[in-house]
């Protein structure tokens, strides 16, 4: 902090939410995110010693979350030969088509399938992983239950699982992408000493200022996990702030608060 005059964050939100579960040590499973880039580079040419190598050839695949990088592990998993795969959401299957609560312009909840899917998986919804089974330390199978959500009497959708409805598929290897939960903590951000909001994100204000003076920051590590565009978006308006708390104004362009926004960032 003492050599330079702003710092932004923009380092990503890139840890993996975990699945605390009995079984979760067995072998065989993986964060997405450790499975996805060791294919990339493998497609690159860069030789992956056995030792590290994870691949679904042959394997009954279980992938644990319904979002895209889900996806992106079933359609890795389809061109590596995998035996068969099932993907596991936690929440009710979506309506195929916007419905009238799905106000514009906000992004509708509706179910999509991609070409992963296309190439071939089951998928299965309100699902709720409960443990894993193994053999010799590597996972062999997974055990769930099928769940209902019901709006409890604080309004909120509360998860129940359904009595009777247990199930177990066969696991040779499983993927979990059940998104992120904040930007690592540890080292810069530790040092730094930001506060976090209840998401995990670095807690910022109006002006993408942090609860330390002269840090900033700004994308996934401020809002949480979201697409590229609100990333180049928030870099924007970001830039505007710092540009602003240097100089004391700015012409840097930056987009009004509105409204729908509470006069915040959305």
């Amino acid at each position: 902090l003492k050599e330079f005059d702003a710092i932004v964050l923009a380092c990503g939100s890139t840890r993996p939410r975990d699945l605390p579960v009995e079984g979760r040590d067995l072998k065989g499973i993986y964060f997405a995110m450790e499975y996805l880039p060791q294919q990339n580079r493998r497609v690159a040419g860069d030789p992956i010693d056995e030792e590290v190598a994870i691949t679904a050839a042959g394997k009954h695949v279980v992938v644990i979350g319904g979002g895209d990088t889900g996806a992106d592990c079933i359609g890795t998993a389809n061109r590596q030969g995998a035996k068969d795969i099932v993907q596991l959401e936690i929440l009710p299957k979506p309506p195929e088509r916007r419905t009238p609560d799905m106000h514009w312009p906000y992004w509708p909840t509706v179910l999509r399938t991609s070409t992963s899917h296309e190439e071939g998986a089951r998928r299965e919804f309100a699902v709720s992983t409960k443990r894993f089974e193994g053999r010799n330390g590597h996972v062999t199978r997974l055990h769930a239950v099928r769940v209902e959500w019901l709006r409890g009497e604080d309004g909120r959708m509360q998860m129940r699982e359904i009595p009777g409805s247990e199930f177990s598929l066969p696991a040779d290897l499983v993927l979990l992408a059940m998104g992120f939960v904040g930007p690592e903590r540890e080292g810069l951000l530790t040092d730094l000493g930001v506060e976090f909001d209840e998401r995990g994100a670095v807690k910022c204000d109006e002006r993408y200022a942090s609860s330390v003076d002269k840090v900033f920051s700004c994308g996934d590590a401020r809002r949480g996990q979201s697409l590229v565009v609100w990333a180049i978006w928030e870099g924007r308006e970001c830039a505007h702030h710092v540009d602003a708390y240097l100089m004391g104004s700015s012409d840097l362009p930056v987009t009004p608060a509105g409204p729908e926004t509470g006069g915040r960032p959305i």
